[in-house]
């Protein structure tokens, strides 16, 4: 019997939901293998670099044209849409008043712990970062945050932890597709920094017309719904 062929696939986090949804077909479609990894933006970024396998890759844009600018990227690439910064509580809590800097702030101080992505890998938790420097609380919440891979897992972890005093902060892409977390809405526009997600197609590779038809189901119009949902900005 024929072994299947495989397909690599490296991905942001923040895309994490919708490439998910959109492997379920293709995959079945084209007869082949996928071997997907997520993580923060980072991440996925440094594993590229190394070396790792790759057909498709889910970056932000500035990482795509940097790997563009060594000739490694087929075409432009396409972009997936706009991802803001949000907050999450557990399903089921009262959501809190997050509107305004001062509500923020307060709402902060109440949380047990903060759960963000690892600011050393990922553009949410560097954004974290920025606002409770802005907000003049970087030192009174040291002990409180909890810095994870991805947001991703921030919101699963969240949800194992079950407690209400937990406040999440990351890409709204990945707190609006995880069970059992609600969205509060987004962090305030000053605090702010919204980050384009591109697909993008690698020379040389042996899947090129399955990875330009992933990147178009990613992409295309048929995909707008599917992105919106999921919290990107078209």
């Amino acid at each position: 019997m024929m072994q299947k062929r495989e397909f690599h696939i490296l991905s942001a986090g923040a895309a994490q939901s919708v490439v998910e949804k959109t492997l379920l077909e293709f995959s079945a479609l084209n007869g082949i293998s996928v071997n997907v990894r997520f993580g923060a933006v980072g991440a996925m970024r440094e594993a590229f670099m190394e070396g790792a396998p790759c057909d498709l890759i889910v970056l932000t844009r500035p990482m795509i044209d940097e790997i563009m600018a060594l000739g490694r990227v087929l075409g432009q690439g396409a972009d997936l849409g706009k991802v803001g910064t949000g907050v999450a509580v557990l399903t089921g809590t009262k959501k809190p008043e997050i509107t305004t800097a001062l509500q923020l702030k307060s709402t902060i101080m109440k949380a047990r712990w903060i759960v963000c992505p690892d600011p050393s890998i990922a553009t949410a938790g560097k954004i974290v970062l920025s606002c409770l420097d802005q907000l003049g609380m970087t030192q009174s919440c040291q002990d409180k945050l909890q810095y994870f891979p991805n947001g991703n897992a921030a919101m699963n972890w969240m949800v194992k932890k079950a407690d209400p005093s937990v406040l999440g902060i990351t890409q709204n892409s990945e707190i609006l597709p995880i069970k059992g977390i609600d969205w509060v809405g987004p962090l305030p526009i000053e605090f702010q920094a919204k980050a384009t997600y591109t697909a993008a197609c690698l020379v040389g590779g042996a899947f090129t017309k399955e990875a330009l038809n992933l990147m178009d189901r990613l992409t295309g119009l048929m995909a707008r719904e599917m992105l919106l949902s999921a919290g990107f900005e078209i």
